[in-house]
């Protein structure tokens, strides 16, 4: 071999190496003496640099579970007992029959909440409560439903007289926000209620004013006008006054009274061609009678109540056929109101009988959407954010569970919501009153039936 050689000295044998042979072997061990060096330098520089990044403060990393923890923070600073709401209406007096068809609005809409998920978490509960159409009464009940039942919430009275009575003597001052579906009185405007009466429908000088209208539409330039005198009848006659241009007599009437032939005995002094009629069953039946039988009047101009089936029915449908009146009417179709008839008509098989039952919905999902607003059970909590929950720039809100869901969720955030409501757009002003709706005309027909003419937009100014 070239590399090696054996020689023997003094009888033992060693192995030698060349020099080619160790000058290779100094070069590999200083090769290894530095890459060794290199090594320990390195190891010694990341050591450092690991103590450096274990000395800093660790980085935030974005959490997965944020979203959760911010609604659990959301849901902590929630009520722990669940919103009740209370219905007040008249289930045993002369409209009981109106109760009972705004009762169904008012299950709708608790319905369509808890279906949604409830307020703050919780299914809402419900208390009711019978104005019987009598002050005392519905005063009486309403502290029921506040002191006893303990609702966040009232839903009603339905007359203008009640609605006043509750909200000054009980509702206004137990600061408990109170939405009449119904009431229309101009009195309402002014209630001393520090400002927790609502109403979803619009005010009688509204209605008054296109009452005159259709009167004068009509062809009438001299009219008799009987009237209910209490605050409903008394808003829509002197509304009606103040835009009839032609010649009056208005005569207001005791509703208990057992007859009204005296009343009508007045209201012809001036020769009129039609009888203006605002009142409710049963006086207005028995208005109408007598007009017709004793020959004062064969041609009337209805106020809103008198959009009832049973009118006709009374009197006789060749005897009303082609009269015409004017209601709060809901909205033309758009999303919202069809979304509501088509859950009205698959609970209950046809639609409302009467007016007014997408007014009951319409109240109570605005108190459930402003108590998640709210965040709170405060009375005066809910209230303050009635006024926030439609009409404004956010996520449209409409009558369905679906929809609710998503707006009660936003509410409950903190987001702007616009409710769109089954009747119509929700929006209040800075005395409860609604500054948008619809005025209908409405006629008798041949059959018995009521069909609608036209419908008017009305936008406050």
């Amino acid at each position: 071999m070239a590399g090696r050689v054996s020689v023997r000295r003094g009888g033992m044998k060693r192995s030698v190496m060349s020099r080619p042979a160790r000058r290779f072997r100094v070069r590999l061990l200083l090769t290894l003496v530095v890459v060794l060096a290199l090594f320990v330098a390195a190891c010694g520089s990341a050591s450092e640099q690991t103590e450096d990044l274990d000395a800093q403060p660790a980085l935030e990393q974005p959490s997965t579970d944020e979203s959760t923890n911010a609604e659990r923070s959301i849901q902590a600073d929630l009520p722990t007992e669940p919103l009740k709401l209370g219905l007040l209406l008249d289930f045993t007096g002369p409209l009981a029959n109106y109760g009972q068809e705004l009762l169904k609005g008012f299950e709708l809409a608790i319905e369509h909440i808890n279906a949604a998920g409830g307020v703050w978490g919780m299914p809402v509960e419900t208390a009711v409560g019978d104005t019987a159409l009598d002050p005392t009464i519905a005063v009486d009940e309403a502290r029921r439903l506040i002191d006893v039942e303990h609702v966040h919430g009232l839903v009603g009275p339905m007359s203008s007289a009640m609605a006043l009575a509750v909200a000054e003597s009980v509702s206004g001052p137990a600061k408990i926000p109170t939405i009449s579906p119904v009431g229309t009185s101009s009195q309402i405007t002014l209630a001393d209620d520090d400002d927790f009466l609502f109403r979803v429908s619009l005010a009688d000088h509204v209605e008054g004013r296109y009452l005159a209208g259709l009167a004068e539409q009509q062809g009438y330039d001299n009219v008799g006008l009987i009237y209910r005198d209490d605050a409903f009848g008394q808003g829509m006659a002197t509304a009606f006054e103040q835009h009839w241009t032609g010649t009056i007599k208005a005569i207001g009437v005791d509703p208990r009274s057992p007859s009204f032939i005296a009343e009508l005995e007045q209201s012809v002094e001036f020769g009129p061609q039609a009888l203006v009629l605002i009142s409710f069953p049963p006086e207005r039946i028995l208005i109408l009678r007598e007009a017709l039988e004793l020959g004062y009047y064969d041609q009337f101009v209805f106020g809103a109540p008198a959009r009832a089936p049973g009118v006709s029915e009374a009197i006789g449908p060749e005897r009303l056929a082609g009269m015409r009146g004017t209601y709060v009417a809901p909205a033309p179709s758009n999303p919202s109101s069809e979304a509501w008839i088509r859950a009205y008509l698959d609970e209950h098989g046809e639609p409302p009988q009467l007016p007014y039952v997408k007014e009951a919905y319409d109240a109570t999902i605005a108190l459930a959407l402003a108590a998640e607003a709210a965040r709170s059970s405060d009375g005066a909590g809910i209230r303050d954010q009635l006024r926030s929950i439609g009409a404004q720039p956010g996520l449209v809100v409409i009558s369905s569970p679906e929809s609710l869901s998503d707006g009660l969720q936003a509410a409950r955030s903190g987001q702007e919501i616009n409710y769109e409501g089954a009747a119509g757009i929700i929006e209040w002003d800075e005395h409860g009153d609604s500054t948008h709706g619809y005025i209908g005309v409405w006629e008798f027909t041949a059959d018995g039936s009521i069909t609608d003419i036209e419908v008017f937009e009305y936008v406050a100014q």
